[in-house]
């Protein structure tokens, strides 16, 4: 088998295995719900993967590769810094509103993350890298002058948490208020905070 089927054929496997993450939770998932669910045999799975948590391991490596470079873009394009942030902020819901169920197993995997120290060092590393992308942007508008002179890593901190507040939605959102506004409401508010009056 080709590299290129190999790499579908993982896919389809993580795909199956975010579907079963999301409707049974880790605890209450098995192996023979993923073989179900991705219509591979168990066999096939077991080639690629030897358990259940090298599978949803895997799956966090797996969404990471699939933001990294359009993140990556935002970051390294020239727009301003306010636009950089409005351009994640909008990266996040869009990608919420198309597939809340990626959103959905972050939860799960900060819950494993507590209890479980190899998806502890996955999840502090995803984390670590986004961290980094939105500092980036806070300190070139810092040296643009386009920002006040903030504290670097307090404010990214902030923003990442806002972010995340995307998550939340997917779990209590009893208020009727659309995540899209929520995100829309928070960068206005982030940036006039942000950004130096003339």
């Amino acid at each position: 088998m080709d590299n290129t089927k190999q790499e579908l054929r993982k896919e389809q496997i993580l795909d199956a295995a975010l579907r079963v993450i999301v409707r049974k939770g880790y605890d209450n998932s098995r192996m023979d719900d993923i073989v179900e669910t991705s219509g591979l045999s168990k066999g096939a799975i077991y080639w690629y993967y030897k358990s259940k948590k090298e599978i949803y391991l895997s799956l966090v490596n797996y969404w990471v590769s699939r933001y990294s470079a359009p993140l990556n873009r935002i970051v390294e394009n020239n727009e301003s810094a306010s636009n950089q942030l409005q351009d994640l902020f909008q990266f996040f819901i869009t990608q919420y509103e198309q597939d809340p169920n990626l959103f959905k197993a972050m939860v799960e995997f900060w819950a494993l993350s507590g209890r479980d120290k190899d998806f502890h060092d996955k999840v502090q590393k995803v984390y670590s890298e986004f961290l980094e992308l939105i500092k980036q942007i806070i300190e070139k508008g810092k040296r643009s002058g386009e920002f006040k002179n903030i504290d670097v890593l307090t404010t990214a901190l902030s923003i990442m948490v806002n972010i995340e507040g995307i998550i939340w939605f997917t779990l209590f959102n009893g208020l009727g208020i659309g995540a899209r506004t929520y995100i829309e409401t928070i960068t206005d508010f982030i940036l006039s905070g942000l950004v130096k009056k003339t």
